[in-house]
């Protein structure tokens, strides 16, 4: 059975996992969680990117799908620009006088 620890919260409202706990999970520096409460529990599940596998599973089905829709690369490569420019932020304008 694994001993549990204990933990303090710091002013700044960190805590420090520790290091048996880091070590054997492979938590590192910078490490990104999602934090769930519920009542008196707090659950922190690490966040892991993803494998280069499942990037390739998700390009083959991407590829796949526009291949079906009659899509070339080029118009794809189009179409990604075409979002990433509705999302960008507006330039930052000064209003300097």
């Amino acid at each position: 059975m694994i001993k549990p620890a204990t933990t303090k919260l710091s002013s700044r409202g960190q805590v420090v996992i520790p290091e048996e706990i880091r070590t054997r999970l492979g938590l590192e520096a910078g490490a990104q969680f999602v934090v769930v409460a519920e009542g008196d529990v707090v659950v922190l599940k690490a966040l892991k990117p993803p494998r280069m596998s499942d990037f390739k599973a998700l390009l083959d089905k991407a590829q796949d799908s526009a291949a079906a829709a009659g899509l070339s690369p080029e118009e794809v490569a189009e179409a990604i620009k075409d979002v990433r420019r509705s999302k960008a932020p507006p330039p930052n304008r000064s209003t300097r006088s």
